[in-house]
């Protein structure tokens, strides 16, 4: 696992096109002209941010659909820890959380993400105030939580409403590790863990 650092930022290189020089004067070749180049699709970070309410369910899961799993994350993690853990919280349904902005930017936070969420439809929440109501020191960690709850820096969820494991390792393992070492949320925990097995055919 990593200790939370600040973000890194991703530069992305320039699009460039080529077109060959029309012949000589037999009239204009349309076909010859430069073709514009299409900008990369750009990610709205601030609307993602706005509607985590509503998303944060998954696709087509109902409101009661069980306690919310938090996978919490920073994009200082390795590459491959973050495409297993994308594409295991969009099978399941669990919400990713970064503490903040790469760089404080809108920008190069969706540049950096744009590579992940091109492939995975996923709910994401950008929450400082998170780590510290869960206690996040290190990445990845897994936050199952019985019930919202509000925190207002002096009251928090107390130890009962949640239970938190961290470690660089699978979505399914790390419920199988709260399965564990906490009996009262091993119903909740198996009942994520089966989201994740693939679908029969």
């Amino acid at each position: 696992m990593w200790a939370i650092n600040r973000i890194a930022g991703v530069v992305f290189g320039l699009s460039v096109t080529v077109a060959e020089a029309a012949p000589p004067p037999s009239g204009p070749r349309i076909d010859a002209l430069p073709q514009p180049v299409s900008p990369p699709p750009t990610l709205d970070l601030e609307a993602l941010a706005r509607t985590y309410a509503a998303s944060a369910q998954g696709p087509g899961r109902a409101a009661d659909s069980g306690p919310p799993l938090l996978v919490f994350i920073s994009l200082s993690m390795p590459r491959p820890s973050l495409e297993r853990l994308f594409a295991q919280a969009e099978r399941a349904g669990a919400v990713l959380v970064l503490r903040g902005l790469v760089k404080g930017s809108w920008r190069e936070t969706g540049a950096a993400l744009h590579p992940l969420l091109a492939r995975h439809r996923v709910a994401l929440q950008i929450d400082p105030q998170a780590f510290d109501r869960y206690g996040i020191a290190a990445v990845p960690s897994v936050v199952l939580r019985k019930r919202q709850t509000a925190c207002d820096g002096s009251t928090c969820p107390e130890a009962a409403a949640f239970v938190r494991v961290s470690g660089d390792v699978s979505l399914d393992y790390a419920l199988a590790a709260l399965q564990r070492s906490a009996p009262s949320f091993a119903t909740d925990a198996e009942q994520w863990r089966q989201r994740l097995q693939p679908a029969e055919p």
